[in-house]
């Protein structure tokens, strides 16, 4: 007899709303969100978006999404993406939350 065991997929999330200072057209506010959007995308291998506050010139939103088989670790892979974003982005947070769903 066989024991058959199932791996959980884990979708761990991401929201980071922050501020944009010293920003004077929505230019600029592109430009700093696809910066942000693609270092997340290409060091974190995660997917990563703006998802609100569209049409404010000094805020964003941005959500991003990675899928593991473990909420540890993907939850640790999103605090290094914010890490990187607080230290390396000139943008002030406002928000950030972090949450894991098991299917």
């Amino acid at each position: 007899m066989y024991i058959i065991t199932y791996n959980h997929m884990v979708v761990s999330m991401i929201q980071i709303i922050f501020e944009i200072p010293d920003i004077d057209n929505i230019k600029e506010k592109r430009r700093v969100i696809k910066s942000v959007t693609e270092k997340m995308r290409r060091k974190y291998r995660m997917s990563a978006a703006e998802v609100d506050l569209h049409d404010s010139l000094a805020f964003a939103q941005i959500g991003g999404a990675l899928v593991s088989n473990s909420r540890v670790h993907g939850e640790t892979v999103l605090r290094k993406a914010f890490d990187m974003i607080e230290k390396e982005t000139p943008v002030r947070i406002q928000d950030m939350s972090i949450h894991s769903e098991e299917f």
